[in-house]
């Protein structure tokens, strides 16, 4: 077996409730951009990938694209693990893909990447610290984990055209008694960045990117922790709104 494959079915291992695991072994440690990148594709040959998440870098060094395995959709329980006593989210934006984007060495255009979207979704990424507290893991360890996801939420369509174009938005969320106001900003100038970058780069990979699969391209306000078995709406202001139950799982 592979240190790559060794790699991967061990982050795949710490995907349950109440891990906090040290780094990993040095034999198995990836120490480049590439090691990390050979780690996730050993894991999609373990679990199929369902989404990604992205974004369009804000520094050179600092590459964020990862695969999802987890997707939740058509559903108002959204189940995962439990991560400092609470359930931790992200609200983004979720691009569905219609058509397969096949990797090639040229450029696709943004309107040939927005054309094979079939729908924008009010999204959330689901977060797990799986490292424990001082483990001093490295940036390609963060990587190769698929930093912090442990799933995507898929909420109801929006439309496309403004889901683009999204920079700035007010999101209300409703927990009970509690009401929050939060001032959401996407890391990116609009929300498609990512996916342009994502497509163009994977491409250059050789990586396609396949119809059904769901892309989130930054969060509008970092993560937000939410209270589990409690009814919940959360709401962008002028687009949609849902309302789930966060279930652990």
């Amino acid at each position: 077996m592979s240190v790559f494959k060794q790699a991967a079915q061990e982050l795949l291992n710490r995907r349950k409730p109440g891990v906090k695991a040290p780094r990993l072994e040095e034999s198995i440690r990836p120490a480049s951009l590439e090691d990390a990148f050979a780690i996730h594709a050993e894991m999609a040959t373990i679990e199929p990938v369902t989404g990604w998440k992205c974004l369009f870098p804000l520094a050179a060094d600092k590459i964020i694209a990862a695969p999802i395995f987890n997707l939740q959709q058509d559903t108002d329980v959204v189940e995962l693990f439990e991560d400092k006593g609470v359930a931790r989210v992200e609200p983004e934006v979720a691009f569905v893909l219609a058509k397969d984007l096949p990797a090639k060495a040229e450029d696709y255009t943004e309107a040939e990447v927005l054309d094979a979207v079939g729908s924008a979704h009010m999204a959330l990424e689901l977060m797990q610290s799986r490292f424990e507290e001082g483990a001093e893991q490295s940036y390609f360890e963060s990587l190769a984990d698929c930093m912090v996801n442990q799933g995507m939420f898929v909420g109801p369509e929006i439309d496309k055209a403004a889901a683009a174009e999204l920079s700035t938005v007010k999101i209300t969320v409703t927990q009970g008694d509690e009401v929050r106001e939060l001032d959401g900003k996407h890391p990116n100038e609009r929300a498609i960045d990512g996916l342009v970058w994502l497509v163009n780069y994977m491409g250059k990979r050789d990586v396609s990117l396949k119809a059904g699969a769901a892309i989130i391209t930054g969060s509008f306000k970092g993560i937000v922790n939410m209270a589990f078995d409690v009814e919940t709406t959360i709401a962008y202001e002028g687009l949609a709104q849902y309302q789930v139950t966060f279930k652990r799982a």
